[in-house]
């Protein structure tokens, strides 16, 4: 070309760089190519929905025993009192009962300290099974029990044995089962499906109270002391057998499989290059941290603030939960001196109306995201606590119904979602391990004594209004959690891939990452060699 037709250059246009400019402008484009980070469709999960259905049920099931157990126990904590401890006064016998109840919730951070840590290293599905037998042989136990007047003090020390039992079994099941059903889950339907964990939890509540209720209706309460009270805890072995079946034909997790082969992979590697003599102090730790050892240390020390989130959702969720489901039966009965059919029918029509609006309330998590749900649902709780505790003491049954609605309803915007919330706090190698400490330390110390606290409050104060307050304070402690929560709802679970429900979302998600990393990688190059350059980005 001759010099005379050389274009020129426009104005604002850069003329190509040459030499030292040149080399810069191609290590740039290798340093924008090494950042051009996008999904690869090998990372991403797509479900299998026969093995979600089969994961949601028999987890679901397990919980739906447990909450069974929880039921029959909260329903019959006067006839266990009369029981097991007859000698004490009628006050007392309340508070012996569920002193009882409380004991299991005090092993279960231990539960959780040996199930969740194990359930990081040799699988979900091998410890969920392990978890089920327990529940199911020791809940199963109770009703071959004897009474006191035959076998003296050692019928409420086999009682608490029976209960320390399920408790610490108890320590690695719900946070067993939340962890494989969100492992499971599409990423855009994990709120939904996670509902369904809670759903079996007012389920065996409903069932576990309401074979209680039939019961005494039909046995009356002579014969429910005298020999009625064994037959809901004989129900649980047929439970165990089915639940366990279930368990057995399950899975393992893709997000815990796709885990164990990286760290696989990472250790064949480490050993590789201690054999060619590279072997590091980093890689020795890596090692050490993938094989379990100091998982605890590491939780608490760079995970602690997920910890601490963990800790006051599950206050939160736990004691409305236990107050409703556990101490309000009894509080109805013994303190406003109700009719005890009365008060098992208003908390069981209660839990069943939580069963049919919880998975509203998972689906809509799914779509408005986890904190919102939270922080709605505490701030409610703040406002609504005093007045629908006063609806539960008014005279009759209307209005009494009308405040357990409103209780339940509160109740329900915690139970949809913490299912989908909790194991999101967490990164796949510590999720069980995390999640089994935080929950079970946060249930013992304020969900699963909440019956003991607060009946023992109001034997020392005299004060019906002390559930609201006790109410009103975990509604705090919620809405400060929800507000550092970080949103989760339809973004991938911490250290795994996302998770869809076809190959077609499969490459479409595929296709807009790569999209999506080539304009950041554009953004960065504008930036970068064109420093005064307004881009979209900028507006």
């Amino acid at each position: 070309m001759s010099p005379d037709r050389r274009k020129t250059p426009k104005p604002g246009h850069r003329v190509p760089a040459r030499g030292g400019a040149a080399a810069t402008d191609r290590m740039l484009r290798t340093l924008l190519r090494r950042r051009k980070k996008s999904l690869d469709i090998a990372d991403v999960t797509v479900t299998d929905r026969p093995q979600v259905r089969r994961a949601v049920l028999a987890a679901a099931l397990g919980n739906m025993m447990e909450w069974f157990d929880f039921g029959v126990y909260a329903y019959m904590a006067v006839t266990l009192g009369k029981v097991f401890f007859p000698a004490s006064s009628p006050g007392a016998q309340v508070i012996s009962a569920f002193a009882t109840f409380a004991a299991a919730f005090l092993v279960r951070p231990l539960g959780g300290l040996v199930f969740g840590p194990l359930g990081d290293r040799i699988g979900r599905q091998r410890v969920l099974a392990a978890t089920m037998i327990m529940m199911a042989v020791s809940t199963f136990a109770v009703g071959f029990l004897p009474v006191y007047s035959t076998a003296g003090f050692l019928a409420p020390v086999l009682l608490i044995i029976c209960r320390l039992v399920q408790g610490f079994s108890t320590g690695g099941e719900y946070a067993g089962a939340t962890t494989y059903i969100a492992e499971y889950a599409p990423d855009t339907r994990r709120g939904f499906l996670g509902s369904w964990l809670d759903f079996g939890t007012f389920v065996g509540y409903a069932l576990g109270s309401g074979l209680v209720t039939v019961l005494t209706a039909l046995l009356g309460t002579g014969g429910m002391t005298d020999w009625g009270w064994r037959l809901p805890f004989l129900v649980a072995g047929p439970l165990g057998l089915i639940g366990l079946y279930m368990r057995m034909r399950l899975e393992e997790t893709p997000a815990f499989r796709a885990q164990t082969e990286a760290a696989r992979a990472r250790a064949s590697g480490a050993a590789a290059g201690s054999a060619a003599g590279s072997g590091s102090g980093e890689e020795q730790v890596e090692q050490a941290r993938q094989s379990g050892h100091g998982r605890l240390k590491e939780i608490f020390t760079r995970h602690w603030h997920a910890v601490l989130i963990c800790m006051g959702l599950v206050v939160v969720y736990n004691v409305t939960s236990y107050m409703v489901t556990s101490y309000l039966p009894t509080y109805m009965t013994e303190t406003l001196d109700k009719d005890a059919t009365t008060a098992q029918l208003l908390i069981l029509g209660t839990m069943v109306l939580v069963a049919l609006t919880i998975t509203v309330v998972g689906r809509s998590s799914d779509l408005w995201g986890r904190r919102p749900m939270f922080m709605a649902g505490s701030a409610a709780l703040i406002a609504l606590a005093y007045p629908s505790m006063l609806l539960v003491r008014a005279g009759g049954a209307l209005l009494p119904a009308f405040g357990c609605l409103i209780l339940g309803l509160l109740l329900v915007c915690f139970a949809g979602t913490a299912a989908a919330t909790l194991p999101a706090l967490f990164p796949t190698r510590l999720r069980y391990g995390a999640l089994s400490v935080s929950y079970n330390i946060s249930v013992s110390l304020f969900g699963g004594t909440t019956p003991l606290a607060v009946s023992a409050l109001l034997e020392t104060t005299g004060d019906a209004m002390v559930p609201a307050y006790y109410l009103m304070a975990a509604g705090v402690i919620g809405l400060v959690s929800a507000f550092f929560l970080h949103e989760t709802a339809g973004k991938p679970l911490r250290g795994s891939g996302p998770m869809v429900e076809t190959h077609e979302e499969a490459r479409v998600l595929v296709a807009d990452s790569r999209t999506e990393a080539g304009r950041r990688a554009r953004d960065i190059w504008l930036r970068l060699r064109h420093p005064g350059h307004r881009h979209h980005d900028d507006h």
